[in-house]
Parts: C-alpha cells; structure tokens; sequence
C-alpha cells in the first residue's frame, strides 16, 4: 500500500486532475512517483521513526496458487496486478487508482480479466483507470508490434507459444 503524504500531494498538482468516468462520475487519474521522491519520503519516515521492518510472508508464486485464492488479489507487488505499475527502467511506482486501496477495486488481476474473455474498449478502460480513446491507441500499438515480427522469425505464431509466466520468453 503506498501511504501519500502531504508533502507528495503537494508536488502532484497535474495528476490529481479528475476526468469524467464511463457513467458521468470524476475519477482520479493515475500518479507516478519517482524513486527520488520515494526516497525522500522513505528518509524523512525514517528520521520520524515509521519505518516498518520488512516481513517476509507466502504470496503465490504461480497462476494455480493465484486462481484459488479470494478476490480482490491483496498481492500488489504481483507484475499482473493493477492497483500499481512499476517501470523497470526508472523504477518509479504509477498509482494507477489514487484515492482506493487495492481491496476497494472491481478488479484486481489482468490475468482474471484476460481469462474472462472478450470485453469492450469502455470495460477495459473502466478496470484500468483509462479512457476508451487511450485503450484504442494501446490497441492499435500492439496490432502494429504483431505486424512488425517476420516470418523468418516465426511471425505472429511466435506469440502463440508465448508463456506470460516466463520472463524468460519476454519479447
């Protein structure tokens, strides 16, 4: 859970804006924060004394062990959960749902969501705190990464195979 502070909310000014959801309602966008101001955050806690010491607990560590559990997932460090998105290069953390805590989500995995099957551009956008129109911009970038792939390479039968499980066989 990321706890935001007043000095963190004072420097999000631009990403506290409001957008209207699919039924007319304000909904929060998403927020990054940098390493670095998680850092300042981590020693300013620490010089107050709230640092919680790190325990090591049991999440699931396969799709199986996850499917049997209850819902909405508590596991946010997961890659597939959509409470948080961390990038690997910066490793700055997006709080995709500003304002709700993992357990106040409809849902909470994109693996359950994919198992679901087909849902429209609104739904998608919905569960991920985005518009329809960024949903089609998503879409139609991937779309083109499929066209990109060449056939001496497999083409599109190359993500057939493809195990999202794996880190491995990350493209």
């Amino acid at each position: 859970m990321i706890k935001s502070t007043d000095a963190v909310d004072d420097d999000a000014t631009a990403a506290d804006a409001t957008v209207d959801g699919a039924e007319g309602e304000k909904r929060r966008r998403a927020r990054t924060l940098s390493r670095k101001q998680m850092a300042r955050e981590h020693r300013k806690m620490r010089a107050r004394g709230e640092v919680a010491d790190v325990v090591e607990y049991w999440r699931p560590r396969t799709r199986s062990e996850c499917l049997e559990m209850e819902r909405p997932c508590l596991f946010v460090s997961c890659r597939f959960h959509l409470f948080l998105d961390v990038n690997p290069e910066t490793g700055s953390l997006k709080e995709n749902f500003p304002g709700k805590e993992p357990w106040e989500l409809d849902e909470t995995c994109a693996l359950d969501v994919a198992d679901r099957g087909g849902i429209t551009l609104e739904e998608v956008g919905s569960i991920m705190n985005l518009t329809r129109e960024r949903i089609r911009q998503v879409e139609v970038r991937g779309l083109e990464k499929l066209k990109d792939v060449p056939e001496s390479e497999g083409g599109v039968n190359v993500y057939i195979d493809w195990d999202p499980y794996n880190s491995s066989d990350d493209f």
